[in-house]
């Protein structure tokens, strides 16, 4: 999400250094910024450009664009007192950046003193100033329920030991795992992330380190580099509890890696599946919840579906689990379920199965287990794969829970559209590196996680897409070349600029778009079929079509076409879902949920309607249960 004109932000130590170039950036956004700082003639100055760059995005105001508060972050008194006159100025707190920081001249092995201006100053300013401005402003934005992001500024220090100065190391070492505990927040909607840039031409960086070691770490850092981390850490949803690492060695990276990560981390399915934390120590169970279903065979899933209010039978068999859904998933097949096409009997035998529960997909809380149900307990987080997820309670047998660390909308994204992906790169695409893999409707919910997951096994990306914030979306995602086909021929673009053909192709559009990537598959090349949207919807629904020469084809050039359907492969599952929540876990990789909300059972059918028109960025969710769904900030 952007940064957008009148959100507001609180950034300590804002007078000078980092701080300075911070609330500078935020107020060219048209940002109303506080810039909180001992310093008031610098503080002030700052304040003052801010307002006069803002005088054209915010005319006709009441209020500053921004302001100056003079603080000392170690006075409690005084932070109150800053928070209280931000939230009375501008009616909430958006964006929090705690970025006063001190080292110290003195080397701590020939400081005499007690500490009290040297090394425990530095531990007050640093640390616990930083974990009091954070936790003010977690007050401030549940207290306004205007939730947003807080970034706490770190440093490589806190990553590698300084030894030229052990405090200001401890000190920020203290940040970033202070920070990185905070994650759980996010079911609040606020995120904590922790910025460890390397050393920045600063007067702090002069004091905390030599010219000389400096040079042999590459450096100074750009300030455009600081800024530009900032806001990823802002804008990016998916970071929470996330540290950003700085360098100009290495540039931009997440910290841990996956692989440090799992030194210390317990196989997440046992972790999850032998934990005693729960969500809800107990769930309330009504008589009664409501689901859709569906009614009436129609590739027109309105038409085919109705919303009905039924009975909810206890106790539940002694195999069974009952999930209270909080997020459910919406899928361009839905139509293909509530047409009767995944189903072997014919329409008249079908017929008498209805009504039919719809929906693939959800995530949610367990609320009740059966008798011989052990290994699963009342308030765990929990996902599903099976049919009735559209509704506010289901009961499934215990063989299809999927254990899940959380029951965010992100994790709904992983199932079928990120498990399709990553299990059919790799059993039917065989994916090696090195390869140019295209992905067609790239952009979608299973589309996302293809173009990264390709990208992280070393291979060249080629995606399409319709629109330009999908082409936005692709780009960040780190995609190679983006072909948009509102403004491009995707034809001419691969015959042109990728002659020898494409390795492996992973589609998902079917009819005209099948027939184009069929021709432009390399040698020994490979085309996975995962489904065909764009034969789901029209008057007479799902219609084949024909390829004529597809035999000769593929013998010409020993290609191969392979088929994928995700319920053939149902025992990977768990163990692919652990492995995307562990890539998105360290900020390997990033889950775009189209910001449109649905909110209810009741808006099923819109949510469905929606992904069929073509508009959706991201994976299309509903929340099924809106009095558990996550604040969202503004951003």
């Amino acid at each position: 999400m952007e940064l957008k004109p009148a959100l507001s932000a609180f950034v300590t130590g804002g007078a000078s250094g980092i701080g300075r170039a911070l609330c500078l950036a935020l107020g060219e956004k048209g940002v109303f910024v506080t810039v909180v700082d001992l310093s008031e003639e610098k503080g002030q100055e700052v304040a003052s450009i801010i307002q006069q760059k803002n005088a054209n995005l915010h005319p006709k105001l009441d209020i500053p664009p921004a302001m100056f508060i003079r603080c000392d972050v170690t006075n409690r008194n005084d932070l109150q007192k800053a928070f209280g006159k931000h939230l009375a100025t501008y009616g909430g707190l958006d964006i929090c950046i705690n970025s006063a920081g001190i080292a110290s001249k003195i080397v701590f092995h020939n400081d005499q003193t007690d500490g009290a201006q040297t090394w425990r100053r530095i531990i007050d300013v640093n640390l616990i100033s930083v974990m009091a401005c954070t936790q003010l402003a977690i007050k401030a934005m549940e207290s306004m329920k205007k939730p947003g992001v807080i970034v706490n500024l770190g440093s490589a220090a806190g990553l590698y030991p300084l030894s030229s100065d052990p405090a200001y190391t401890a000190s920020k070492g203290g940040v970033v795992m202070f920070t990185r505990a905070l994650l759980p927040y996010k079911r609040k909607g606020i995120r904590v992330n922790v910025l460890c840039p390397e050393f920045v031409k600063t007067e702090l960086a002069a004091t905390a380190v030599g010219e000389k070691f400096t040079e042999r770490i590459g450096g100074y850092v750009p300030m455009e580099m600081v800024i530009e981390g900032t806001f990823e850490l802002i804008t990016d949803e998916s970071k929470a509890g996330s540290c950003l690492w700085i360098s100009n060695r290495r540039g931009m990276e997440y910290s841990p890696t996956p692989a440090e990560e799992a030194k210390y981390l317990l196989p997440s399915s046992s972790l999850r599946k032998n934990s005693s934390s729960t969500f809800f120590q107990k769930i309330e169970i009504p008589q009664s919840f409501d689901k859709v279903v569906v009614h009436t065979l129609s590739h027109n899933f309105r038409e085919a579906t109705s919303m009905v209010h039924a009975p909810l039978r206890l106790p539940i068999k002694p195999d069974q689990v009952l999930v209270k859904i909080i997020y459910a998933g919406v899928n361009a097949s839905d139509v293909n379920f509530s047409s009767g096409h995944y189903f072997s009997n014919g329409n008249k035998d079908l017929q008498s199965l209805l009504p039919l529960n719809a929906g693939f997909e959800g995530v949610g809380i367990i609320a009740a287990v059966g008798d011989s149900v052990n290994h699963l307990k009342v308030g765990t987080p929990a996902a599903m794969m099976t049919f009735g997820s559209y509704a506010e309670f289901v009961t499934v047998h215990s063989k299809h829970i999927l254990p899940v660390a959380r029951p965010d909308p992100e994790v709904v994204a992983m199932l079928t559209s990120g498990l399709t992906a990553s299990i059919a790169l790799e059993k039917a695409a065989q994916m090696e590196s090195g390869k140019v893999v295209l992905v067609t409707a790239a952009a979608g919910g299973t589309g996302q996680f293809a173009v990264q997951l390709a990208k992280l096994a070393g291979n060249k990306v080629v995606a399409t897409c319709g629109g330009k914030d999908k082409a936005t979306l692709l780009k960040q995602l780190g995609v190679d070349r983006v072909i948009d086909y509102r403004s491009e021929d995707i034809k001419t673009v691969l015959k042109t600029e990728y002659p020898k053909g494409v390795d492996i192709i992973y589609e998902s559009v079917g009819g005209d778009m099948f027939s184009l990537c069929l021709n432009a598959l390399a040698v020994y090349g490979r085309l996975i079929v995962i489904g065909m949207i764009s034969q789901y919807q029209g008057e007479q629904g799902w219609e084949p079509s024909n390829y004529p020469g597809i035999c000769e084809k593929i013998l010409k050039k020993s290609q191969t076409i392979a088929g994928f359907f995700l319920i053939q492969y149902a025992h990977l599952w768990q163990q692919h879902l652990d492995t995307l929540f562990r890539l998105f876990s360290s900020g390997k990789l990033k889950v775009s949920v189209d910001p449109k909300r649905f909110l209810g059972v009741q808006s099923v059918v819109d949510a469905v309607e929606y992904l069929h028109s073509g508009k959706s960025v991201g994976k299309v969710v509903v929340c099924i249960d809106p009095t558990f769904i996550e604040p969202k900030p503004k951003l």
